[in-house]
């Protein structure tokens, strides 16, 4: 088989960025010499490939600051309404090459690199991902900033600058081993420094009631400093802002309490003020209620709302004075989008800042807060809800807790006058939960401190509504809304995909990459010979490419004409990895009772990172390591099944398994899943699904016909319906033999002879305390995996409904999800206007 084509050597082929011009060439050759120059040590004349890269990322950053600066300027004159989303995580993985097809300048670049003798895929490989996010929610952040850019909205990112973000996995022997991510170790070209933004931060002390007001006094302060990176928008100018707050300690920090002389443990002292913003917590649909944690909520919180009041005071740009003192406006003129509970402290820190700091009426601030604010709901678990408990924020936020105090007893008052003797009401809708250990609610804080609660897809908002925020549904249906997530095609198409983009363009034109909705212009061609072969021939260099990097980074060899099978996605019981691994099991056995009949050939690739304090997601992890040790070194099975676990599990890995995949596994139990958009980029990347009907799988049966994706299993009702008969996991293992054999296996050691006790708690969980029911899938997960290797047998056939998907993928895209945001939520319509760029006069 032909060597697959590099991404430079295709880029060479496509048309789908358009030509190089030779003007821009060579003005990038030019900057990319200045700044290599520079960057070079007079000590030092030897460029490293480390070098070449910050040469190349400053040559790019140069065409995003003029255009930086313009997009704020242009926001200051028209004064919009700005956005805000508040996030702790912001997966934003790599930003070179985003940049370079934001700003049209890839095919530039490419050639100006080329013609230096260097190799721009090697220098895109050099940068560290930013992995500021654990897993879907971050990434969905990441996205919206995209959308947020390309849609022309006066939009903020606000987060935390991790000096660590979400670790690296190693796998040794078998199992995860964390090492910490320093990716700030060769310094980030893409951040700037705010040093002239840096703002107070207070923690602890004690609430004064005077005559004058509220006085929150002897707090311990920490200050935020900003730092900003640019958020392009896609060939339209604009520019926007991720700023991610750093804690510093403030220069007399616990000077004063050292008065016998101990200056040096004075300073040492610092580390506990500068700790808050020093590592990503790497739970990902899980509450861990350390103190530290909650430091880094408020921390954000109030570092970004003093940032939100002085720009909506100051509205001129450059301008520091106070232009508007009267708050009544401040809904008019600002947005702030609370993503999960995480940041819901904004609720009581913006009451705190109105009525003790700006002296407003506390019913007028009230009604401020709820129209500023609106909540996204991301998960249905309940280990996931944040509840702290009130002893915490006793001493450390004594404000905040009166104030959250007052605003439950406002709340309650108004549900007790309508549903009078209903107590267990009152009790089920406090945000105050009562018990041993008292404990905030910040879901229900969120609730009613909000003008709007959203879910991220259409079965989750519905959940949302029907179970756990049932009452308060009934109390203010109004409120809620659903958003289905989406995805930027810029990244999870163009970018990462290149020969497929080009393929697409050549038929529809290149409107899709800003209305993916445009795809289904491609529904004219799904018996178009041509088009069915050009799609499969994408696919398969995917493949080729793909093994190519497997055998060099794994030293595996894969067979590139196997069918791809890729579940990529945190380690999670509700994820259901173990049921992808029961059936791994299943096949493994059919192949050995029959070695001469002739069955599909499969990789089987899994991939994700497990928190560190999850044990059975590294038992899970390390069940697949060992299935894969004993299938991959069988000689009676051959290159017909291999199953991989791909290490350390990131944007960057995913931008490359993505587009190689044929079938992408989106199993989780139906009702556990919020939304997933893995399942979305796998779509619009040509693999096909097979997956139960919960989060946004739902909607993708129901854009593209359940007939084109392989829907098996219970839905929302059976899973309800089995819980209230009681699940009895032994009734499947003994009615199933198949299933019984692979348990069996798991459970003797023959999946780890050395160790034959191993997964002894992964089988008691499975049999007798599986919340995720995995036994009860089974049977029907097993039979549609039949289906799939029936329709892989007929490539024409298989082929047909990628494109089929593909066509039908244009609602997943993160653009159609920020619009309805911003006009249902926010108040706001997104804008088409170009900004001038800089080397034009503005208007």
């Amino acid at each position: 088989m032909a060597a697959p084509l590099s991404d430079g050597e295709r880029r060479k082929q496509i048309s789908v960025r358009g030509i190089a011009g030779l003007g821009d060439v060579a003005e990038v050759r030019k900057s990319f010499n200045r700044h290599l120059h520079f960057t070079l040590v007079k000590d030092r004349n030897v460029a490293t490939p480390r070098d070449y890269y910050f040469a190349l990322a400053h040559t790019v950053r140069d065409h995003l600051v003029g255009r930086w600066i313009r997009t704020q300027q242009h926001y200051y004159e028209r004064d919009p309404k700005r956005i805000y989303y508040l996030s702790l995580e912001f997966y934003m993985g790599r930003t070179l090459q985003n940049t370079m097809v934001n700003l049209g300048l890839q095919n530039a670049c490419d050639e100006a690199i080329y013609q230096l003798g260097l190799d721009l895929e090697e220098l895109e490989e050099i940068e560290e991902d930013a992995g500021l996010g654990n897993g879907g929610l971050g990434r969905l952040a990441a996205c919206f900033l995209d959308s947020m850019a390309t849609l022309g909205l006066a939009a903020y990112g606000y987060g935390i600058r991790y000096e660590f973000g979400i670790f690296n996995q190693k796998i040794v022997d078998g199992w995860q081993v964390e090492e910490a991510d320093d990716w700030l170790r060769y310094g980030n070209p893409w951040e700037k420094a705010r040093p002239e933004y840096m703002l107070p931060v207070h923690f602890y002390g004690r609430v004064c009631h005077t005559p004058e007001g509220v006085k929150w006094v002897d707090t311990q302060v920490v200050l935020a400093m900003p730092y900003d990176t640019p958020v392009p928008g896609y060939k339209n100018n604009t520019v926007n802002t991720m700023r991610l707050w750093s804690a510093k300690a403030p220069n007399d920090f616990n000077l004063q309490e050292f008065n016998v002389g101990d200056y040096i443990e004075a300073v040492l002292d610092r580390n506990l003020a500068e700790n808050i913003s020093r590592v990503l917590y790497p739970n990902d649909n899980f509450f861990e209620g350390k103190e530290l944690r909650l430091k880094q909520e408020y921390f954000v919180v109030a570092a970004t709302l003093q940032d939100i009041i002085r720009r909506f005071k100051s509205s001129k740009f450059g301008c520091r004075d106070p232009v508007r003192t009267c708050f009544e406006t401040f809904p008019d003129k600002v947005a702030i989008q609370l993503n999960d509970t995480h940041p819901a402290l904004s609720i009581p820190e913006l009451m705190r800042i109105l009525v003790d700091v700006e002296k407003v009426d506390w019913d007028k601030a009230w009604e401020i807060t709820k129209q500023t604010c609106a909540y996204t709901n991301h998960t249905v678990l309940p280990e996931a809800l944040e509840r702290w408990p009130v002893s915490m924020f006793e001493k450390l936020l004594p404000r905040h807790l009166e104030i959250i105090y007052a605003l439950n007893q406002m709340h309650l008052d108004r549900v007790a006058a309508l549903y009078p003797g209903d107590v267990d009401r009152l009790r089920r809708m406090s945000v105050i939960e009562e018990g041993e250990c008292k404990r905030i609610n910040m879901a229900h804080l969120c609730v009613i401190g909000s003008h709007a609660v959203n879910g991220v897809a259409r079965i989750h908002s519905d959940i949302v509504k029907n179970s756990v925020f049932k009452d308060f549904y009934e109390l203010e249906p109004e409120k809620f809304q659903n958003k289905t997530n989406g995805i930027t095609p810029r990244r999870w198409l163009l970018l990462c995909n290149p020969g497929l983009a080009d393929v697409i363009a050549e038929k529809i034109g290149e409107g899709f990459i800003t209305d993916l909705s445009q795809l289904r212009k491609l529904l004219d061609f799904v018996n178009n010979e041509t088009f069915i072969r050009d799609v499969a021939k994408v696919k398969q260099e995917n493949k080729l490419k793909f093994a190519a990097y497997l055998e060099e980074q794994y030293k595996v060899k894969i067979n590139p004409s196997s069918m791809f099978d890729v579940q990529v996605k945190r380690i999670h019981e509700y994820k259901r990895q173990l049921l992808n691994c029961l059936h791994a099991i299943t096949l493994y056995n059919r192949i050995r009772s029959n070695p001469s009949k002739s069955f599909v050939p499969r990789t089987i690739m899994i991939g994700g990172k497990a928190a560190p304090g999850y044990h059975m997601a590294k038992m899970i992890i390390k069940l697949i390591t060992s299935i894969g040790e004993v299938i991959n070194n069988d000689p009676y099975v051959g290159d017909r099944l291999k199953v991989i676990f791909l290490e350390n599990y990131r944007v960057s890995l995913a931008e490359k398994v993505i587009p190689a995949a044929d079938l992408s596994q989106q199993i989780s139990t139906a009702g556990t899943e919020a939304s997933g958009t893995g399942n979305m980029k796998f779509m619009v990347n040509g693999a096909l699904t097979i997956g139960t009907m919960d989060g946004a799988n739902v909607e993708m049966a129901e854009e593209a016909g359940e007939e084109n994706l392989f829907i098996f299993g219970m839905r929302v009702e059976d899973v309800e319906a089995l819980d209230r008969q009681g699940y009895n996991a032994q009734e499947y293992y003994q009615r199933l033999p198949e299933l019984r054999q692979a348990v069996d296996q798991i459970s003797s050691g023959f999946f780890s002879p050395r160790d034959p006790a191993c997964f002894k708690d992964i089988v008691n969980m499975l049999m007798y305390h599986d919340r995720f029911k995995v036994f009860a899938d089974y049977e029907a997960y097993i039979k549609c995996q039949g289906q799939v290797d029936q329709l892989f047998m007929d490539p024409r056939e298989w082929t047909k409904k990628v494109i089929r998907n593909i066509a039908c993928s244009g609602k997943f895209s993160s653009d159609r999800t920020i619009t309805e945001y911003a006009r249902e939520i926010w108040g706001v319509e997104p804008s088409a206007t170009k900004i001038p760029p800089p080397n034009l006069p503005r208007d």
